[in-house]
This record gives structure tokens, sequence and C-alpha cells, in this order.
């Protein structure tokens, strides 16, 4: 009996793991059927996007890695956008607005429908969105920084989450004004991105008391701009290109040596870290070249990477968006990757655009609206997403993300030099505050700002007016009682006093005052010789004015204490070769005064004085030394002993004055036109105002030969272009004859459309533009396009095809 008990329970057992086992594997294969079907119930959202992988700018090399990384994370997450899946659709605009032509056409007559644009370059970005409003479509573009993209009347649906190109214009104003220049010249590609920041810059160093003194441009091939640029001797340059211009501009620069402690550039700084060491065939200098030429040079760069660790909406910290995102790239070196430093912008853009999304779910859920219902006719849902990007604002890899009234992110700059070949962060900058922030790395750029500020040429121009006013002082050396009243003669003894005195403190004193400074650089501890070289240009002309003023007040006190008058020297009665029973008595007049070798006894001891000084930097000045030594030394002792013999001593003083200004005039400036006739500047100047029979400049000239060239290739292009329209029209053509055959099935799929059949249009339906159907913020955004909705569909592809263009 027991043992049937035994056997029955066994039994049951056994029966009972295999139900359980059927169940297991019963629950195992429902999972396995719904997985597919959880999947599927996910609704896809497309995103056309270009990324330029070369070109001007290849940003689309690292900028696409880090985007689809974003995607995967939002993909991922069942907070965001739960019930859809974002997916792209990308293509390589080569950051060419043509190709971009091409590939726009594309993406808007391919399906499926794209709820939302992404390009990258400016020029492509400028045509993708003054279009795209023809088609309802956001434009959200993570490598723009043209300011003409901020006009929301021409680009009413446009955002991105690189900053103006003008943000970087109060930086350099900024900067100006720090080290203390007033001029500055520029040279640009003639591309609307540059040309539109550098009329910002224009108007902004116009405010503050900053003068451009030369403005360059060019379109392909730069060495006419930058010879301009070195024979109008431009110092301070700011430079606007892209990078593939900016190592044809350097290679240019080195040719004509416009580098080293002279000069300071400024340029752009969203270019790779070796951008100057890429082999290029399009210019003929080597790597060792460029770097020579380039080393030390300023670049403003918004600041796009958060420099704080702080975890934002995707729950990365830059730093960890960093190692992901090179983990992506396969190992490539960042510094050879385009678009590297650029990377957090395209990230953040994705998941801008996903927020964005995810807050337009339910507004549109109260209207009965979903997403997927997005089509190019469809205002409603364009406008929710156009408000929820204009409120966005997060915590993003770059920073914090948040757009102005022009769709335009704000960020920091991020000043950086370049330092022995690598980038050295040397501040920060914040415009809205007008806050910099400075480290203790632009002693470089101390080093250039104080050697360019070390030549003051207004101490030059002293120096020449005292030559100037020393030669005036012969003529009345030379005026005697015959020439002149006798009354008016102690006027001109003054007159020689003062013109000799004032030339001699204005010519001497500004040489004496760059001796002092240089003794006092070069002479003290290496603590206060630091200081010292940042000695403000003030101070050299206060000391200038201080031994003017001296020379003033002694001339002041000569003349009160003891002017100069006529006194008469009367020498041994003569007799006539006649015999006439007279005796000649022979009279010599003299500007003199009671103590008068006193007085011109201070000038010998004041030049000694000076002499001290000037020993310490002897080969250097030895030619000062000489002319301090003729003139005083030599010239007042003499001319007294000659003061009998008027006219010895009026040779001896003379030739001694001339032959010391001449000096003096010979070395500061004929190093200069030396300088100027071996480049052969004056020669071709010459020539061309020869061959043209007019005052025109040789500049002038230059600007329009480059003009013409530009011209000529600007022609190419346009046919180019003309040839690409017709190409493009016959593919439409044929397109939409295709099309017109496959309508009818168009329609019955619409009639079995969950919404209204006059929502569902296909990718290629040409919208209307009614105002009062636009979301208020663009609905007045232009009334170019009236009156087009009345427009049917077999003829709308023949009106609206030129917007790509534009």
């Amino acid at each position: 009996m027991s043992n049937r008990i035994l056997m029955a329970s066994t039994e049951r057992i056994r029966t009972l793991g295999r139900v359980w086992r059927s169940l297991a594997l019963l629950y195992a294969l429902l999972i396995f059927l719904s997985w597919p079907c959880a999947v599927a119930g996910k609704k896809k959202l497309y995103i056309g996007a270009l990324f330029p992988m070369s070109g001007g700018w290849p940003g689309g090399q690292a900028c696409l890695p880090a985007a689809q990384m974003a995607l995967d994370l939002v993909n991922n997450r069942t907070d965001i956008l739960p019930d859809y899946e974002l997916e792209l659709i990308h293509y390589d605009s080569m950051c060419d607005p043509g190709e971009a032509t091409k590939l726009l056409y594309d993406l808007l007559y391919t399906e499926p429908i794209k709820i939302v644009l992404m390009p990258g370059c400016s020029s492509v970005s400028t045509l993708v969105a003054e279009a795209a409003r023809m088609w309802n479509l956001i434009v959200f573009s993570y490598g723009s920084s043209s300011p003409a993209l901020s006009n929301r009347q021409r680009f009413p649906t446009f955002f991105r989450t690189h900053p103006s190109a003008t943000l970087h214009n109060p930086t350099r104003v900024r900067l100006f004004q720090k080290w203390g220049w007033t001029k500055i010249a520029t040279i640009q590609q003639t591309t609307e991105v540059f040309t539109s920041t550098l009329d910002d810059l224009e108007e902004r160093v116009k405010e503050a008391g900053i003068e451009i003194s030369v403005r360059q441009s060019f379109l392909t091939d730069p060495a006419v701009a930058v010879k301009n640029l070195k024979r109008q001797d431009a110092r301070i340059i700011v430079g606007l290109f892209y990078e593939t211009e900016a190592r044809k501009v350097f290679c240019e620069v080195f040719k004509e040596k416009l580098y080293g402690k002279k000069y300071v550039w400024f340029l752009i700084g969203w270019y790779a870290d070796n951008w100057f060491k890429i082999k290029d065939p399009a210019i003929n200098c080597t790597v060792e070249n460029m770097t020579e030429a380039v080393e030390g040079h300023v670049t403003t760069e918004i600041v796009m990477l958060n420099p704080e660790t702080v975890r934002g909406a995707s729950n990365l910290t830059s730093q960890e968006f960093l190692a992901q995102l090179m983990s992506r790239l396969g190992g490539k070196n960042p510094e050879e990757t385009g678009g590297f430093q650029e990377a957090p912008l395209a990230y953040d853009a994705v998941w801008a655009l996903a927020l964005a999304l995810n807050k337009t779910v339910a507004p549109l859920r109260a209207k009965s609206w979903a997403l997927e219902d997005f089509n190019y006719n469809n205002k409603e849902i364009t406008a929710e997403i156009y408000r929820a990007l204009n409120t966005s604002s997060f915590e993003g890899v770059s920073g914090h993300v948040v757009f102005d009234a022009q769709g335009s992110r704000m960020a920091w700059t991020l000043i950086e030099q370049l330092q022995g070949g690598s980038y050295k962060k040397i501040g920060y900058y914040d415009s809205t505050k007008g806050n910099l922030s400075w480290y203790g790395n632009d002693k470089w750029i101390g080093k250039r700002n104080q050697y360019i500020q070390n030549s003051q040429p207004y101490l030059n121009n002293m120096t020449a007016v005292g030559c100037v006013l020393a030669l005036a002082a012969v003529f009345p050396l030379g005026i005697d009682g015959l020439h002149i009243q006798r009354s008016q003669f102690p006027v001109v003894c003054q007159f020689r006093l003062w013109l000799l005195g004032l030339g001699f403190s204005l010519a001497y004193g500004s040489m004496f005052t760059k001796i002092w400074w240089v003794h006092t650089v070069f002479t003290k501890k290496d603590e206060k010789k630091e200081k010292r070289k940042h000695l403000e240009p003030w101070k050299l002309y206060a000391t200038v004015a201080v031994l003017l003023a001296i020379d003033v007040l002694s001339l002041l006190i000569w003349q009160i204490m003891d002017p100069l008058h006529i006194t008469v020297e009367k020498f041994t009665k003569e007799a006539p070769k006649e015999d006439l029973d007279v005796l000649i008595q022979p009279l010599l007049e003299h500007c003199s005064s009671e103590k008068m070798n006193t007085w011109l006894g201070k000038y010998p001891t004041l030049t000694h004085s000076v002499h001290k000084y000037e020993y310490i930097i002897t080969i250097i000045n030895m030619m000062f030394f000489c002319l301090f030594f003729v003139l005083c030394m030599i010239t007042a002792p003499v001319t007294m002993i000659l003061s009998s013999q008027q006219d010895a001593s009026f040779a001896f003083a003379s030739l001694a004055i001339i032959f010391s200004v001449y000096i003096t005039l010979v070395v500061l400036f004929v190093p200069k036109i030396r300088r100027l006739i071996t480049r052969g500047e004056w020669q071709s100047e010459q020539q061309d105002t020869l061959k043209t029979g007019s005052s025109t400049n040789n500049n002038d000239e230059e600007k329009s030969r480059q003009l013409e060239r530009e011209n000529r290739e600007l022609q190419k292009i346009i046919q180019e272009k003309e040839e690409r329209v017709t190409e493009l029209r016959s593919q439409l053509a044929e397109r939409q004859a295709l099309r017109s055959r496959r309508r009818p099935s168009v329609q019955n799929q619409n009639q079995n459309h969950s919404v209204p059949s006059s929502q569902a249009e296909p990718p290629n339906y040409c919208p209307a533009t009614d105002k009062q159907s636009l979301p208020p913020s663009f609905s007045n955004s232009s009334n170019l396009y009236q009156g087009e909705g009345k427009l049917s569909r077999n003829n709308c592809h023949n009106s609206r095809l030129p917007l790509l263009y534009k």
C-alpha cells in the first residue's frame, strides 16, 4: 500500500515538473514573440543631416560620431520620447553650397519625411535655412557661426548650438584695449560669414576708439592681400578664413616675413590643433616653414567643452563624453580629426532636439496630433517644436545650453596662444558681463606687445621735429646787422637760442628716453625687470616732456636774469689803402650776455650726465654718443674761441648742426627706406603709375586686379551652378512624371490614413505659406512668398526649385 502511494506521488511530481517546464518554455516563447512587437511599436522620426567630411571645414569627421552617440543614448532612454525612435539620415555636404543643393533636394524629395534638418557649415546652413521655411522645417545647426544666420526675418526657423561668430568680436576688442592697441589690420576670405563678422568688428572697434588702418580680402589666392599688409606696415592683424585658406595665408606670411615679435595675429580657434602641420598640395611651404610662421598667434574660440565636472541631461560629464567619443573614433588622433572641438556641440544639438520633441508630445496630444503626423504642410507641429526649442535650457557636455531671441547659443569665449607649437590657454571672456579671467601664460603676448610698443614711432617723430628746429637755427646764425635793423637784433639772438635749445631737447631728449628705458630694463634685478617691461607709453612721453620743460625753464631763467643783447667787439683801427686821412674801425656784433660762458657751460654738463647712461649700451648707440660729443663737447668751446672770426665761427657751428642732424635722421630712417627699396615696392609703384598715366596708387590697382580675378572665378562658378540647375530641372521633370503616374495609389493611401487627408501630403508637396497659419514666432517673417498657396502641386516644382539655390 505504501509503495503504491509513493509511486503515485513520484508520478505526480514528474507530471508537475513537465507542466512547469512547458509553462517556462511557453513564457519564453511569448517573450520572444512579443519582443519584435514591442520594438515595432516605436515610431521612427527621421532627421536629415549634412555632415561635411571634407572641404573647408571637415567637421563631420568628429561631429557625426558624436551625434550618433547621442542618438543611441536618447533611443535607450525610457523617459525621453518613449514611443519614438530617432534615426539619422546623413550625407557629406563637403562644406559646399553647390553640393548641398543636390543633397537638400534628395532629402526633401525622397521618403521618408524628415522632421528636422541638421546642416553644418555656415554656407550650407544659409542655403538650407532659407529654403526650409517653405517646407515648414526646423533647421538645427551644430557648426554654423555666420552672423547672418541670426536674422530672424530671413531664417525664421533656424537654431544652432554653435554661437555666432560675432561673439569673438567683444573678446578681440577687449584684448586690444588691454594691450593698448589703437590700430589694427584685417584680412578675410570673401564669404558671407567672414564679411558679416568683419562688419560687426568694425562697428565695435569704432565705438572703442580703435582704427582699422588696413582691410584686405581675397577669394582663393591670398598672396596679394598679404603683400599689401606688409607694404602698409600692419602689425596687429585679425585673420578671418577657413582652415584650408589659413594654410595658404601663412605660407604667404612666411614668404613675406610677416611674423615674429613685431606682429600679433588673431585667428579663429576652431581649426584642428595641428592645422598648420597638415600637408597641403595647394601650398609650397614645408611644415617647418608653417610652424615658424604661425608661432605666437592668438585664437579666440567659443567654449565648447564644459570645464566643470557636471552631469547634465545625458548623465555624462564632459570628460566621460570625450572618452566615449575617442572610443568611437577608433583611436584616431584628435588633432587630425576635423570637427573634434565642435563634437560636443553636435552631441548637445541632438539632445536639445530630443528634449524639445519630448516637450511637444503633450501639447500635440491635447490637439489630437502626434509627432508622426508631421508632414511638410503641417505648421502646427512645426510651431510646437519651435516653441520647445526656443525655451530650451539644460546642462550639456558643452556647457549650459540656452538660445537667444535669434536662435543662437550663448557661451563664453576661450583665449589661447600657440606657444612652442601647441596651444596654451591664456584666458576666458564672458561678454555678457564683460569679465576677463586671465591666466599666467600671457607673458609671450606681453613680450610681443612690449616689442611693438618699444619702437614708439611718436618718439621718432619728436626726434625728427627736433632736428628740423635745429636746422632752422642755422638761418638766424647767419643774420647780422647788414640784413636787419639794430633794434631787431636782440629778437634774432633769442630766436637762435630757443630754436637750438628746443631742437636739442626734442631730438636728443626722445633718444635719451629710449636709452634710459633700455638701461633700466637690462640692469635691474629679474623681479624688477618684469615690472619695467610693462612701462606705459605715456611715461616715455612724459619723460620727454620733463626734459623739454627743464630746457624751457632754463631758457626762461636765462632770458629773464641775463638776457641776450648786442655787444660790439672793436678791433684795431685800420687804414684804407687809399690815403684819405681816415681810419676804419672794424666792429663785430655778438649775441651775448653778462655770464655767457656760464650759461653755455650748462649744456656740456647735461650732456656728460646723459653720456653716463649711453655708455652702458655703447655698441647700440655709438652714433648718438658721436652726435652729443660733436654738438656739446666740441662745438660750444670752438665757437667761443672763434667768436672773433665771424665767417669761421658761422661755418663751424652750421656744419656741426647740419652734420649732427643728418646723421641722426640717417640712423633713424634710412634703414626703413632701404627695406622698402630692396623689396622693390617703390619701383613697382612708380612703374604702375607710369603705365596707367594716373596718380592711382599701387594698392588700389592691386585691389582692382584682385577683384577682376575674383570676378572671373565667380563667373566660372555661376556657369557651373547654371549647368547644375539645368541638370536638376531635368531630373525633377522626370521624377514629377513618374510621381504623376503613381498619384492614384498615393491618394488611396491618404484616404486610409488616420489624419485628415488635407494634412497628409507626400514628401514632394510644396506647402502654402499663408501668414495666418504660421506660428507667431515666424508668421511675419517675410512677404516674399505671399499668394503662392494657390499654386497646385502640378506646377509647384517650377516656381519653388530656385529657392534651393538662394
